[in-house]
């Protein structure tokens, strides 16, 4: 252990053996994002029971200006779980932190601690009939701490919001270790600024947060998904306007799929098969739900027919059974894991404004296939919020680290289209280690001042998860 960090060494009869790791076996994959993009170095990892444990572990580290990074499930894509190389960061894992504390029916909420996986938050409400709407490709293993330190998004923002949108009230540890109590389960609370979205989004950098007081919704208890081709990327946009009308703003998910996208799924993921006979460019994926009894087929087969007549749809697929409601989402869930044996993969997390989406992607696939010849854009996502993952597998057959080192060139041909655009270049993944560049030269000069003044407000001595965000 490195001379700094044995100043750490009363924690260790506080914690107990369960909440202190030397092992470097234990320790690996903590340090590794999940990409490869980042390795980083330390010789401690704490893992808490509570929040009072979580607490003089900062008080700790604060008096003794020790460096300390949290971290929840590691599935996060920006490098804001790793610690740096120098060997003198603490590595803070809430996973044993994985209670669910309270479930109010009557308040239609739940309070959970940070370490909860948020596969297993939805499993309970559902148990009730009732849904936690946060819904993610990593939810089996992501944990709901990290998805509100990323303000993450996923499949439903369209109908329910972003993980802040889902939150009442939440428990922080302070830099100092002040435990800030604010878990309440209001809706309504006017009592001068709301701190807790400063803490949501902040990927740990303010403050560590232990507890959460989330919203939960009447469970659907009818769906209705289907699998439309349409034309191009406009007509997808314009399909989501009468997707949003027909289903009286019933529309809980509406994603989009490219051809080359689907194709890898086939190629890659086993036991797909594809749901339409002819191949079209572009498809998109859409539901219906509705938490009344009656059935919503009529007004999917309306839109379907409508659509038609538009000829904003070419062609489609309206599920039959759940069975093959899952199988249609496999073609979208499995896009991320269908990329990786087809070599390298620059990728995007951007936001879009909806009305500038379909010119987006067809700049920015004209101007990144001129700099990078035969290479291939795999563009999806959650189009009806204006979320695209803009992907570029490498050529095939090229060398994949020549390929990959022309990550940074190709950022800003992308970026530079989506601030034109009046778009994000961080949509739902947040900024880590990897965007902070872009932070720094997208946002306005002022808007990176307010945070490093929050942050020296917050975090004086910058003891939290150095090196993210800013």
């Amino acid at each position: 252990m490195h001379s700094e960090l044995k100043k750490l060494l009363p924690l260790k009869t506080l914690l107990g053996s369960k909440g202190w790791v030397e092992d470097t076996n234990i320790i690996e994959p903590h340090l590794i994002e999940e990409r490869g993009l980042y390795k980083g170095k330390s010789d401690l990892l704490l893992k808490p029971i509570n929040t009072n444990e979580v607490s003089n572990i900062l008080k700790l580290c604060n008096e003794h200006n020790i460096k300390i990074v949290p971290q929840g499930g590691r599935t996060g894509l920006c490098g804001g779980t790793i610690p740096s190389d120098t060997g003198l960061e603490v590595m803070l894992s809430l996973e044993r932190m994985n209670k669910i504390n309270d479930f109010n029916e009557e308040n239609f909420t739940i309070t959970v601690e940070a370490g909860c996986i948020l596969g297993n938050i939805q499993d309970k409400a559902e148990k009730k009939n009732l849904l936690f709407p946060l819904s993610l490709a990593s939810e089996g293993s992501c944990t709901i701490g990290g998805n509100l330190s990323t303000n993450a998004g996923g499949i439903n923002v369209l109908r329910y919001g972003m993980a802040r949108d889902l939150v009442l009230g939440i428990e922080v540890v302070l830099a100092d270790g002040q435990i800030w109590n604010n878990l309440t389960g209001l809706r309504k609370d006017n009592r001068g600024y709301d701190l807790k979205q400063l803490f949501i989004g902040s990927e740990g950098t303010l403050g560590i947060i232990t507890k959460a007081v989330l919203k939960l919704f009447p469970s659907p208890s009818n769906i209705e998904t289907a699998l439309f081709a349409v034309p191009n990327t406009q007509a997808a946009v314009e399909l989501l306007g009468l997707a949003r009308s027909v289903s009286t703003d019933l529309l809980n998910a509406y994603e989009l799929i490219s051809r080359l996208g689907l194709e890898m799924v086939l190629k890659n993921i086993p036991n797909t098969k594809d749901p339409i006979k002819d191949k079209y460019k572009w498809y998109v994926l859409l539901e219906f739900s509705s938490s009344s009894k009656n059935s919503m087929r009529a007004q999917m087969e309306t839109l379907f027919e409508m659509a038609l007549k538009k000829n904003i749809v070419c062609d489609g697929v309206i599920a039959e059974s759940s069975q093959q409601r899952k199988e249609l989402w496999v073609l979208r869930d499995g896009l991320n894991e269908a990329q990786k044996p087809e070599g390298g993969s620059i990728k995007h997390d951007v936001s879009i404004p909806i009305n500038n989406v379909s010119k987006f992607i067809n700049n920015a696939t004209i101007q990144v296939e001129k700099f990078v010849p035969d290479s291939r854009v795999v563009a999806f996502g959650h189009i009806g919020d204006g979320n695209i993952h803009f992907n570029i597998s490498q050529p095939i057959k090229s060398n994949k680290s020549e390929f990959l080192e022309k990550w940074e060139s190709v950022n800003k041909i992308v970026f530079n289209i989506v601030n034109d655009l009046n778009g994000s270049f961080s949509a739902e993944h947040g900024i880590g280690k990897l965007k902070r560049e872009e932070l720094k030269l997208y946002n306005p000069e002022i808007e990176v001042s307010l945070m490093r003044s929050i942050k020296n407000t917050f975090d004086p001595k910058n003891i939290l998860n150095p090196g993210k965000v800013l």
